[in-house]
């Protein structure tokens, strides 16, 4: 195939999500899905028709939402697209790069490599601890600045005050891009009004998360109309299905934005005594503290991991900070969470049995 593909297709390591893989269990924390379906109805009868390229009630919806102006919402296949727009619409191939800070979302990096776009890699740590003018200088003349908030797989967060500075500090060709797919389990650090106060501020958002709706494929980017009036040149004539528009619309109404709200309170509860039960567990040699629909934790012997799977219980294996003993679990409800609890003892006992 090399003979067929630009070189740097041909040296492409292609995102590995949390379905790639053909695994096989009962108990599904390894995807950041929330574990309450959806109660959706259907009723669509003008599918011979192509849909509307924006549809304008759901861009209605999701502006009144996020407490912006319709003219600064677009609507996307996922958040992911989103990405993808702003690399092909803003970076020159094998010219410029984009700026990420490691460990993030993969596909920040696999967008970029896609279209020869380079990886200013730089860390979570600078990210958190650098100066605002170290910082400035540490991303340099990359056109787009990636920043997941919160992060993952570290939950980390970034505060609007720290945003709003590294926006003022960088070069007038520079993006800020904040991706906030787990904004909603911590909405006080919602950063959406940034895009009325700065230039350079792109905010990206999906439904696949708190909304529950992750096989949706729906994400909206949140900029200034100068942004997305440029990102609408490189984008699909019909990128979003009447189906998603329908389901969309619904998951934005009162009564749905209502019981999402009601839902993340339950989960982030649910998180909590997760925590709880791994910061006393003696398997576990650390826990990171940080925000989303998962808690990230290292293990002291990797082998715990395989322990989890024999039971059907499958949960996210990271390579993070050099070891490969760390594991994501996704928050789900009580049955799920009481499988790990059950993990946690079977791993006391394989313990006590060794001794």
């Amino acid at each position: 195939m090399s003979k067929f593909l630009p070189d740097y297709i041909d040296k492409l390591t292609a995102y590995s999500s949390a379905k790639s893989e053909k695994l096989t269990g009962t108990t599904w924390l390894n995807a950041n899905e929330n574990p309450y379906a959806q109660n959706i109805t259907l009723s669509i009868d003008d599918l011979n028709r192509y849909p509307e390229p924006q549809p304008e009630a759901v861009i209605q919806r999701y502006a009144q939402y996020a407490k912006v102006e319709t003219n600064q919402v677009l609507m996307t296949r996922g958040a992911d697209e989103g990405i993808e727009l702003l690399i092909r619409t803003f970076c020159e191939s094998a010219k410029d790069s984009i700026a990420i800070f490691l460990p993030t979302y993969g596909m920040y990096k696999v967008s970029a490599q896609s279209h020869n776009i380079a990886i200013n890699a730089l860390s979570q740590e600078s990210l958190q601890t650098s100066t605002i003018s170290e910082l400035a200088s540490q991303i340099g003349d990359s056109k787009l600045v990636f920043i997941c908030n919160p992060n993952n797989p570290t939950g980390a967060l970034v505060t609007t005050k720290r945003l709003e500075n590294l926006s003022d500090a960088l070069p007038d060709n520079t993006i800020l891009v904040v991706d906030e797919a787990y904004i909603e389990f911590c909405s006080e650090y919602d950063n959406s009004q940034l895009i009325n106060t700065r230039k350079n501020v792109v905010i990206l958002r999906t439904l696949s998360k708190a909304f529950a709706l992750a096989g949706l494929r729906c994400g909206f980017t949140l900029a200034p109309t100068t942004i997305l009036s440029a990102m609408k040149k490189v984008l699909a004539p019909y990128p979003v299905s009447s189906v998603v528009a329908s389901i969309a619309k619904n998951a934005l109404g009162n009564d749905s934005i209502s019981s999402m709200r009601r839902q993340v309170v339950i989960l982030n509860k649910l998180k909590q005594e997760l925590i709880d039960w791994l910061k006393t567990s003696s398997h576990v040699s650390q826990v990171l503290s940080g925000e989303g629909n998962f808690v990230t934790l290292k293990l002291k012997n990797k082998q715990s991991m395989q322990v989890s799977s024999e039971m059907g219980l499958i949960m996210r294996p990271f390579t993070l900070f050099d070891s490969q003993h760390w594991l994501r679990i996704s928050i789900g409800n009580n049955t799920e969470l009481d499988q790990v609890k059950t993990w946690l003892e079977s791993l006391n006992k394989i313990q006590s049995s060794k001794r």
